[in-house]
């Protein structure tokens, strides 16, 4: 049996300093920080997935596309996660990302994260160094973010 891995995007938002914007995510106590990411649906391109993504997480809709990766990163769930993504009917095993790199035209006043009340996925925001990035995130994406990191670190200078 094959695998399966969710289609889902990554974007990598940047300011005029060249920080990166982290979001905290809203679901867990601690400060738990990522990037904007979300599945892709069956209708959209990865491009599509990734502009509505971020604009329903964060309320971000003033950016210019500047750079993408040319192959999708994986990542597999840790067993507790994967265990309740099973108990509720997800067979996939984790997420094979598209990663979306994006200049940030607007002002911090822009960042809502009650797009979507009933879909509140982050609490809290900053801007930092893309190294940062896979020092601040959970240690099953770590990988994923040291690759986004150095493939977008060019574009950061």
């Amino acid at each position: 049996m094959t695998d399966i891995y969710r289609k889902n995007v990554g974007i990598v938002v940047f300011n005029n300093n060249y920080k990166v914007l982290l979001c905290a995510r809203a679901d867990k106590k601690e400060l738990c920080w990522q990037f904007p990411q979300g599945g892709v649906e069956p209708n959209e391109d990865f491009i599509q997935a990734a502009l509505r993504e971020l604009k329903e997480e964060t309320g971000i809709s003033s950016v210019e596309i500047v750079a993408t990766l040319e192959n999708p990163l994986r990542y597999k769930f840790p067993h507790n996660i994967l265990a309740k993504r099973q108990k509720n009917g997800h067979p996939e095993i984790g997420q094979e990302q598209q990663w979306v790199l994006v200049r940030f035209l607007g002002t911090d006043k822009e960042i809502n994260f009650q797009q979507n009340p009933d879909e509140i996925e982050f609490k809290a925001f900053e801007w930092a160094d893309i190294a940062e990035a896979p020092l601040r995130v959970v240690d099953f994406k770590k990988d994923v973010y040291n690759q986004v990191a150095e493939a977008f670190a060019q574009y950061l200078k």
